[in-house]
């Protein structure tokens, strides 16, 4: 099992400092049984809770602590892990300390690790697109850094562009945000194709954050590796965990 599950986790592709640490989970190497199959890390999907907290259990060879887990409510709120406990109501939490690991769940919201190019400082964020819309990336960079040319950025997987189909009020939402928002959306049909990994782009990049790196991971086409809860609705939840050793 354990074998097994090292080889299911994606390292994200940035150039990080050596003592930043982070580790992407998919769907496999796990004890969750259909329609969580396999390593579904969420309690609050209606999953048995005993295959829940093994499969928690079964990520703690690979992190120094416990994760924070966050209680996501699609909004802007950013804790401090070190001062939180586990179940507060964020959607993104950072951490200066050692071993303190933060983390995001997901399963189509795109989550976004955030580190400074000194190892410092690192953040998780749970970037819905409620949550996008409204500026939990914005939120998050001002929490950690003043210097936010010094940060670098990774988007894990998420719902594609092809994908991810909205209607006119959600694009519309995003637009008036921010005008360049216009360019991340399609028409299909009576409706839109949304591109989350587009608009992270630019939110970061308007804030000073230039390096940003990954991307290109569809959640909802990626049937055996990742959850999807626009393709399945009953679902399990990936983890994308961050801390400094």
């Amino acid at each position: 099992m354990t074998d097994a599950l090292r080889q299911s986790f994606i390292a994200p592709d940035w150039p990080a400092p050596l003592n930043v640490c982070a580790i992407q989970t998919t769907r496999m190497g796990g004890v969750s049984l259909a329609p969580f199959n396999s390593l579904n890390v969420g309690d609050h999907v209606n999953d048995n809770a005993l295959h829940v907290a093994q499969n928690r259990q079964l990520l703690a060879p690979y992190v120094p602590t416990e994760p924070v887990w966050m209680n996501q409510v699609h909004g802007i709120r950013v804790l401090d892990a070190a001062k939180s406990s586990c179940i507060e109501s964020a959607d993104a939490a950072f951490t200066n300390q050692n071993n303190v690991v933060c983390v995001a769940m997901t399963a189509d919201c795109l989550p976004v690790l955030i580190c400074d190019q000194q190892g410092t400082t690192v953040a998780a964020v749970h970037a819905g697109w409620r949550s996008l819309c409204n500026g939990v990336l914005e939120a998050t960079v001002k929490a950690i850094s003043k210097k936010p040319d010094q940060l670098m950025a990774w988007l894990g997987p998420a719902i594609g562009p092809d994908a991810f189909e909205v209607g006119a009020e959600v694009r519309e939402q995003f637009i008036e945000k921010d005008a360049e928002a216009i360019s991340a959306f399609k028409v299909h049909g009576e409706r839109y194709l949304g591109d989350l990994y587009t608009i992270a782009k630019q939110r970061l990049n308007q804030i000073g954050v230039t390096q940003v790196y990954g991307g290109g991971l569809c959640t909802y086409k990626d049937t055996s590796k990742f959850f999807s809860y626009r393709r399945d609705g009953l679902t399990g939840r990936m983890a994308t965990l961050i801390w400094l050793k």
